[in-house]
């Protein structure tokens, strides 16, 4: 296991230089081939750097997300930048295309099959995407910008990591907040004073509970406004160039360039998605906000519901007719138990078991680490990470990564994959332990549904390994496990009252259960304006004003816009790997519930359902197609009724 604790600027920048130069020495092998090419001689050693390069990602560029010591981030960011570089270069060389185009219109090359076959066709595809049908002076510019994205891809989550605005409130301020709340509050800049970062744990709770409507809208315009005024340009500068390099391909927009690789394949088949949802969702969705502005009105004489209203109504709606109060329930989700909970249940249902590990050298003393078994052979399949807490200059949302992809290294032996969830729960301390409110709890089961995919994968190459499925997939197995944070029996497994022990009651279970769907239109349209605001910024149209198209976006979610905000500078997905992709996320809910409607029939927890899920679709990784995983194993097409009955919908998805 690699040692993180022996981690400085130096190692990493070592790091970054010896990738390279093995990467290098790879690339001018593939080139050089004298005799006849051959998958060996040719593919192998691209493989082989990609792995190269995946490895060097979890020891470099990846520790600018969590480490605590900015020098090592800084370094990592420049390592990123470097290593992102020469990738983005490896496909634009000459030399190397006309070696694969070679190798491709050899026997051996049209004898291949499997994941072989695959590697090749998209090793091809790679380079025709990287423009070697175009003029050379054009690839060379398509280079620079490319290079450029990479630049400001990195610029742009810097800027939001390194926000540090802060509400600065008294005690008074915080009325409607629990006292645990207020204890992990850091002190303000004056006696009696405090700060409500923009912390996840900080913003949310406050949104949800602060009685002082004011504090609410300020806190939120900062929140809406976090590096706004240095990643606004940003952000407009990579939606010109993106479509500054589609036009160079020939296409109407950035999001056709993307899709081609998708399952969706066109903007056209995400637009129809949208449109036969955004109709019937509007006209529930006008429901729920009535029912929430009468409250408000009720209380203030006010009876537009705003933007800083929503959380807040919401979860007075849920005490009020559901009983559901989410400082009560998240009295019975400690985090230690939920833990315990997840790896219970997964361990059930896909044949697994955990194996705590204390030796383990980390880049934080915060982290966990486990090793995964399967427990019917009683092999290690994988070690994963758990960063859970929210420091200074760390990745703000919650997200797994890779840090050693599985697969079959030269010597013909598995490389067991690596991975980390990062999260940002809040921190336990002296006075008690970390509770999780219930939407934290699904956040921690849908980050690992990413781990299970990363490390239970089995493929022979790095390129196929785990979650590199289609981009639009890759959500699908995140959002399945959401689904074990919904029934009653399983919750009673492992929510247990951090006092007491006692189990969460079951009318408490009964009354969260029944209150999931609550305002269920208006969460989907947030989802679907967010999805429409990345399309707006990368599909076909005019991108030059960018407030336009946010606003238009937002008007999907139907609540007003804040005046004075510019929440697409702090959307990291745009330019963190989602552009043109983020409609990904409510369109991989259509397979993961849809998968999930297997487990239903046969029983959640039915070892047989889960295996065959773990054989059928997270060990095959992206080496097939996921529509063709997703057809093996639910045994006939997929479809949308299991979709459509969440939302309480019926009628065809559009395609």
């Amino acid at each position: 296991m690699f040692d993180y604790t022996m981690i400085t600027p130096d190692t990493i920048d070592n790091l970054t230089s010896a990738t390279i130069a093995t990467c290098e020495r790879l690339v001018a092998g593939v080139v050089a081939v004298e005799g006849a090419r051959t998958f060996t001689n040719t593919l192998l050693p691209l493989e082989e750097a990609a792995t190269t390069m995946a490895l060097a990602y979890g020891r470099g560029p990846f520790l600018s997300n969590v480490h605590p010591d900015e020098s090592i981030r800084a370094a990592a960011r420049a390592s990123e930048e470097a290593l992102t570089k020469w990738q983005v270069g490896l496909t634009f060389r000459r030399d190397l295309y006309e070696a694969i185009s070679a190798y491709a219109e050899t026997e051996d090359a049209t004898s291949l099959s499997g994941e072989r076959r695959r590697l090749l066709d998209f090793t091809t595809r790679d380079f025709r995407r990287a423009g070697h049908e175009l003029r050379q002076d054009q690839r060379e510019e398509l280079q620079k910008l490319q290079n450029r994205m990479v630049e400001l891809g990195i610029a742009f989550e810097k800027n939001i990591a390194d926000v540090d605005a802060a509400l600065i409130v008294t005690g008074p301020d915080l009325a409607g907040m629990t006292d645990k709340y207020i204890e992990h509050l850091q002190p303000g800049p004056d006696a009696g004073t405090y700060k409500v970062t923009m912390a996840y744990p900080d913003v949310f709770p406050f949104m949800e509970n602060a009685t002082r409507r004011d504090l609410r809208e300020r806190l939120l315009f900062l929140f809406s406004n976090r590096a706004a005024g240095i990643n606004r340009p940003i952000l407009e500068e990579a939606v010109h160039l993106r479509e500054k390099m589609a036009a160079m391909f020939g296409l109407p927009s950035w999001a056709d360039y993307q899709m081609e690789v998708k399952m969706a394949r066109h903007p056209k088949a995400v637009t129809a998605f949208y449109d036969d949802l955004v109709p019937p969702l509007t006209e529930i969705g006008h429901r729920e906000v009535a029912v929430l502005a009468s409250m408000l009105e009720s209380e203030t004489g006010d009876l537009q519901l705003q933007p800083w209203d929503r959380r807040y109504y919401d979860t007075q709606l849920r005490k009020q007719d559901y009983g559901v109060d989410q400082t009560e329930v998240a009295q019975y989700f400690p985090l230690d138990r939920v833990i315990d909970g997840l790896l219970g249940i997964t361990g059930e249902v896909f044949g697994l078991e955990y194996r705590k590990r204390e030796d383990v050298p980390t880049w934080h003393p915060d982290v966990v680490v486990y090793d995964i078994v399967d427990t019917s052979s009683g092999d290690q399949v994988a070690t994963f990470m758990a960063d859970l807490f929210p420091r200074e200059g760390k990745f703000s949302h919650a997200a797994a990564f890779p840090l050693v992809p599985g697969h079959r290294t030269a010597n013909g032996e598995y490389q067991l994959p690596l991975s980390t969830i990062v999260a940002n729960f809040t921190k336990p301390s002296a006075d008690g332990p970390s509770l999780l409110q219930h939407s934290e709890v699904e956040t921690l089961f849908h980050e690992f549904g990413h781990i299970l995919h990363m490390s239970l994968g089995h493929t022979e190459f790095t390129r196929f390994s785990g979650a590199s499925t289609e981009w639009d997939f890759v959500e699908a197995p995140s959002q399945i496990m959401e689904e074990w944070c919904w029934r009653a029996d399983l919750l009673q497994r492992f929510a247990l009252h951090h006092e007491t022990g006692e189990p969460i009651p079951t009318d408490l279970v009964d009354r969260l259960v029944a209150a999931r769907h609550v305002n269920e239109a208006l969460d989907t349209l947030r989802q679907i304006s967010l999805g429409k605001l990345d399309l707006g910024l990368h599909g076909p149209g005019d991108h030059s004003d960018l407030d336009a198209i946010m606003l238009d976006a937002e008007s999907v979610g139907l609540l007003p816009h804040q005046e004075g905000t510019f929440f697409p500078a702090s959307f990291g997905h745009l330019l963190g790997g989602y552009d043109a992709g983020y409609y990904g996320y409510l369109w991989s809910k259509v397979f993961g519930l849809d998968m999930f409607s297997r487990f239903e029939e046969a029983g959640v927890t039915d070892p047989n359902v889960g295996i065959a899920y773990r054989r059928k679709i997270l060990e095959r990784g992206g080496s097939r197609d996921a529509a063709d995983l997703l057809r093996d194993f639910l045994g006939r097409e997929p479809n949308n009724e299991a979709f459509l009955h969440h939302l309480g919908l019926t009628g065809p998805r559009g395609e």
